[in-house]
Formats: C-alpha cells, sequence, structure tokens
C-alpha cells in the first residue's frame, strides 16, 4: 500500500538540488561555477540521485510531522550525513574534485540538514504556537509529579482539545525540578504546598501521574479537593497499560481505593517463574475463586502446556473457563467440576491429566460463617487440602504451593486454625517427598468477593450506613494481582516446607479505608453517609499478625517476599492422629468437641470467646 507521507519526497529534491546551488553561492561568492554549464549539471544530478536513493531506502518517511521528535531529528541527521558521503564519493568518481572545492559538500550537507529540519518540524511549531494562543481555554489543572508521565500528560493536554484542560503548573517533591519550566509550564513547588496553590491559581482539576505516590500522600490529596470542591483524577500506571485496562496515557481515571495504599508495583523475576511454568501442566484448585482465578490469568502469561481448572463449584468456573479461552487460545484449558474432599475423584483426575504444579486455592475463607460451620471448615480446608497434597506427592508433582492466610498465626477462629493445621500437614510430610511444598501466607486482598471492599461501595450505593465491627480494627491489605504474582514468584523460591510471607506494607484501619471510599464517591463521612460500629464477629481480632511468636523470620533475594523459620512438629504420629480424630469429629458434626481438639493441636489457638475477655482485660 503506498505510504501518502513519500509525496514529500518531491519537495526534498527541490531542497537537494537548492542546498546544492546555494552551497556554490557561498563558496564562490559568484556564478562562476557555471562556466562549465554542462559539467555542473552532471554534478547535480549525481548528488541529488545518490541522494534520493538513500533517502528513498530510509525511515525518514515514516514519521508524522505533527509528532516530529528528537528521535526524527536524529534520523534526519543520520540520513543526511550518510546521502553526502555517497554523494562525494560518487562524485570522486566523477570528476576526482578538479576545479570542485572541497567546502562546498560541507556547505550542501549543512545547508540541506537546515532544510530538512525546518520541513519536519514547521507543523509541529505552527501548532504549538497556535495551541498556545488558545492557553486560557480549558480548566486551570495542576499536575502532580513533574516527571515522564506528567511531560507525556501536558503533551496530550495541548494536542486534544476536547479533554478541556489547561494545564497551568507542576508539583513535585524533586529539589532539582522547582523553579524549572517543562513546555512552557512551571513547577511552582512541593506536593505539601498544594492548598496554598489551589487558591492562588483558582485550580479546577488535578492530576496525579505519580505511579509511586504513597497512599497516605493520595489520601491528603483527596481530602483537601474535598474540601476545596476540586475533581482529582489519576493517570493510569504503566502495569493497567501493559495490561490492557487502559490504552494509552491520556485516558485518565478516578482515584481507587488501590491508589491510597500506596503499593509498588510488583519486581518478578520472569525468568524463574517462567522455568518451572512454561511447558508445564498447571492444576490451579479453587479455579473460580478470586486469588484462583487471578493465579489462572497469571499462569497463562507464562505459557504452560495446559491448564487444569478444578473447583466445586459450576458458575464462577465457567466464568473463568470462558474468559481464558478467548484470551489465551494457544493454552489448552481442562475445567473440571471436583470436590477437595473427595478423594478418589482427585486420584482420577491427577492420574488423566498428570500436572507437575499445582496451586492449592481451594478454601473457605468467611471467618464468621466458618465459626458456625466448623465441621465443614475442618473438611474442606484442612482434609481437602490433605487429599489434595497427598495425591500431588504419590503422582510426583514437582511443586505443590498453598494459598494460607494472616489469620493462621495465633488463630482465634475456625478459619485460621483450619488454615494453620494446613501449615503443619505440609510441613509434617515434605521431609520425606520429592514433592517441594511451599506456603503463601499473606493478609486481606482487596476487592476479592465478600470482602470489606465490595461490602462498603454496596452500602455507599445504597446511600449507607456504612457498618464497621470496631473503631480500631486493622488490616493488611494488598491487591489481587498483586499476591497472585508474588504467589507465583514465592512457588520458584520454594524447596522444602518453607512458609513464605509476603510483605503487606503498612496495616490498614478499616475505619479510615471506609471514610476514605466515602469521599472517593462524592460524599462526606457522617454528614452524607453515616458509619455504624456493629462489633467485632465472631471469630474476629482487632488485628492479624503475619508471625506467629515461635517463628524468626529470614530475608529472600525478593525484597516482597520472607520466610517465616518453621516450628517443628514434636511429635509426628501425634499429630497425624489428632488431625485424624478431627476428621471424625468433623464428619458426626460434633463442633464443641472441634474447638477442644483444636486447642490440642494447635497449643497457640484461642476460642474467640476467650481473645475477647484477653482483649478486654489488657
Amino acid at each position: 500500500m503506498f505510504n501518502k507521507r513519500y509525496l514529500i519526497f518531491p519537495i526534498d529534491v527541490i531542497f537537494m538540488v537548492l542546498s546544492y546551488v546555494t552551497a556554490h553561492l557561498i563558496r564562490y561568492e559568484s556564478l562562476e561555477f557555471l562556466i562549465d554549464r554542462d559539467r555542473f549539471i552532471i554534478s547535480t544530478l549525481i548528488v541529488v540521485g545518490s541522494r534520493s536513493v538513500i533517502f528513498l531506502f530510509s525511515d525518514i518517511y515514516r514519521s508524522f510531522w505533527a509528532y516530529a521528535s528528537i528521535h526524527d531529528l536524529m534520523e534526519i541527521i543520520k540520513v543526511t550525513f550518510t546521502s553526502s558521503l555517497v554523494s562525494t564519493t560518487a562524485l570522486v568518481f566523477y570528476n576526482r574534485f578538479s576545479q570542485h572545492s572541497r567546502m562546498v559538500p560541507i556547505l550542501d550537507t549543512l545547508i540541506l540538514l537546515s532544510l530538512l529540519c525546518f520541513r519536519s518540524f514547521s507543523w509541529r511549531i505552527i501548532r504549538d504556537e497556535y495551541l498556545s494562543q488558545n492557553i486560557n481555554e480549558g480548566k486551570a489543572t495542576l499536575v502532580i509529579g513533574a516527571g515522564k508521565s506528567g511531560l507525556m500528560l501536558t503533551t496530550e493536554i495541548r494536542r486534544q482539545k476536547e479533554l478541556k484542560l489547561r494545564p497551568i503548573g507542576f508539583l513535585d517533591d524533586d529539589p532539582s525540578k522547582l523553579g524549572a519550566h517543562i513546555q512552557g509550564i512551571p513547577v511552582l513547588g512541593r506536593i505539601d504546598q498544594l492548598e496554598y496553590f489551589l487558591t492562588k491559581y483558582k485550580v479546577e482539576e488535578i492530576i496525579i501521574t505519580l505511579a509511586a505516590l504513597p497512599g497516605k500522600t493520595i489520601s491528603q490529596i483527596i481530602k483537601i479537593c474535598e474540601t476545596y470542591k476540586i475533581h482529582a483524577k489519576i493517570l493510569p500506571s504503566i502495569g493497567e497499560i501493559f495490561a490492557g485496562k487502559k490504552s494509552s496515557y491520556n485516558q485518565l481515571r478516578e482515584v481507587r481505593v488501590e491508589d491510597l495504599l500506596g503499593r509498588d508495583p510488583v519486581d518478578l523475576e520472569i525468568e524463574s517463574i517462567k522455568s518451572y511454568l512454561k511447558g508445564q501442566v498447571i492444576l490451579v484448585s479453587g479455579a473460580g475463586g478470586s486469588i484462583g482465578s487471578e493465579i489462572c490469568r497469571q499462569v497463562s502469561l507464562f505459557e504452560p502446556e495446559s491448564l487444569i481448572l478444578l473447583d466445586a463449584a459450576e458458575t464462577p468456573l465457567y466464568h473463568i473457563d470462558y474468559e481464558l479461552r478467548n484470551k489465551f487460545t494457544n493454552i489448552r484449558y481442562e475445567s473440571i467440576v471436583a470436590d477437595v474432599k473427595n478423594l478418589s475423584r482427585l486420584g482420577y483426575i491427577f492420574k488423566q491429566y498428570a500436572p507437575t504444579v499445582v496451586f492449592h486455592c481451594a478454601a473457605y475463607k468467611h471467618v464468621p460463617l466458618m465459626e458456625f460451620n466448623p465441621s465443614e471448615a475442618v473438611l474442606n480446608n484442612i482434609l481437602g487440602t490433605k487429599n489434595v497434597a497427598d495425591i500431588s506427592r504419590l503422582s510426583g508433582v514437582d511443586r505443590f504451593v498453598l494459598i494460607s492466610t494472616d489469620k493462621a498465626v495465633n488463630p482465634v477462629n475456625i478459619m485460621g486454625a483450619s488454615k494453620r493445621a494446613s501449615e503443619l500437614y505440609l510441613q509434617n510430610i515434605t521431609a520425606n517427598s520429592k514433592t517441594k511444598f511451599i506456603t503463601v501466607r499473606f493478609g486481606n486482598v482487596l476487592g476479592s468477593n465478600g470482602s470489606v471492599i465490595p461490602r462498603f461501595k454496596e452500602q455507599i450505593e445504597k446511600g449507607g450506613p456504612v457498618t464497621v465491627t470496631h473503631p480500631e480494627v486493622i488490616r493488611y491489605f494488598m491487591t489481587i494481582p498483586e499476591a497472585s504474582q508474588l504467589v507465583l514468584q514465592a512457588g520458584s523460591m520454594g524447596e522444602r516446607g518453607e512458609i513464605f510471607i509476603l510483605e503487606m506494607g503498612e496495616p490498614v484501619k478499616i475505619l479510615e479505608l471506609a471514610e476514605e471510599m466515602i469521599r472517593l464517591s462524592g460524599y462526606q463521612p457522617y454528614k452524607d453517609i453515616n458509619i455504624e460500629f456493629t462489633g467485632l464477629r465472631p471469630g474476629e481480632k482487632l488485628y492479624e499478625e503475619l508471625l506467629l511468636n515461635l517463628e524468626g523470620i529470614k530475608k529472600t533475594h525478593h525484597p516482597k517476599i520472607k520466610i517465616a523459620t518453621s516450628s517443628p512438629i514434636q511429635n509426628q504420629i501425634v499429630f497425624l492422629s489428632k488431625l485424624n480424630q478431627l476428621f471424625s469429629l468433623a464428619k458426626a458434626n460434633k463442633n464443641e468437641e472441634i474447638y477442644d481438639l483444636f486447642k490440642e493441636i494447635i497449643p497457640e489457638y484461642q476460642k474467640h470467646i476467650d481473645y475477647i475477655s484477653i482483649t478486654k482485660n489488657n
């Protein structure tokens, strides 16, 4: 297909002739070079002809004038000097420079380079000048972040009038940038001076472009914007653009609750993860859940031979299966409805598909529900884990990764106790197994099914009230993609029964989270939407821990992953015997006996009512 940009070529040919003639005029200061007219015409044809060949086969006509940049300038310089070298060499063979000044090729090159630069950048200059005449149009916009993202944003704002934004300045905490100008827009001051500049310049819009801005700082910005009734937006991160959630830098979005966490992007060791996933058969239990489904998405990026999606719930399993099949057409997917409590069914599945890596995400996770249904927590969370782990060991699975929780540390609820028992079982069997059993422990994930974020959103949409269990309750949070990516990373690092702890950052006060979500929705806490306290639910505690008192902690080479030093089981035979007793009690629905036996299996376990009394006494 013909490239319309080649229509510029005749103009460049004219520039070549003009520069060559002008170079002679400057050199000789007269028309004496035309005495031998035929010789001059042939020389001109040689120069223009050789230059034309070089120009046509270069990338010089692939750029748009409207977007001329430094890259285009470098291409013009490269092509001009290359064509000068070729044309000068051709002249040497023609006339050996007889009656020809050696200064002419130098002048010719410089003049042609000037003409080409004028040709390429003239439209951009005219366009920018025209835009600068309309600098007073649009909302007065303050950009937070004077880095590359801020530069790209202001460029897009100036190009696209439909955005109706007028950047009046930057705020940035980098001292070297203060007082500087970027595309004629000043860096006014530091971010903590926001309130001063809002009033001074009558700002109508704020755009945050700093991807690594701390969550507390974003929260302060939102509060100030709320006070002055100014709209704040945020530029999508590189991760969102790469994942296809946003298609370009000029697509701004609202500030979300994830931004308030201020989480740094996950730095994955791609090669180490690829080494145990690419070309392998991967099985994910609980594939329809929040974490399980995201792990399926992340694993698919590493090109496994096939991915086995296993879940007892058919509807969410159908949804993730449909999504993956449409997105990753080169991977074979097998979606299997099965219950991890059914050992014979698991045996058939492992024999049929022979997975080499297992991510065990299947578990009951809702604390209050499991507190009233301890039998099901035992059978699904512990017996289910035991079944999948035993089958994995017998089937020769290379790696088994268990998804655990911070609630397994000093548990005060059945859910946490069941996950702790699962951790202990893996540590019990890992010594005599070729399978590498790995546990990954982390806190709450934002937006997971049934978590606090979706519940708050629903309550806010209904006009409130937003319900918080206790004004002092705090939790660790991370995003679902971040947790899933770190699970894959930890899976590449594990060898023998380690418990990996994901770096959860600073704990978040749930009350403050509720207040921020109300603000982000355009309302004022306690005025537009009230917050009510309902009291701690059965099995809940004010704060979660990531380490047992008996556990130490070791660093790994990854800054976001640490290892908890394992606490060995004193008597493995007694431990396994008590687990079997626990399963018998669960099958007989003897709930009270389950609570008591848990205290024997997990000494640090405290029944919720005991925990509440201890908390009050302290």
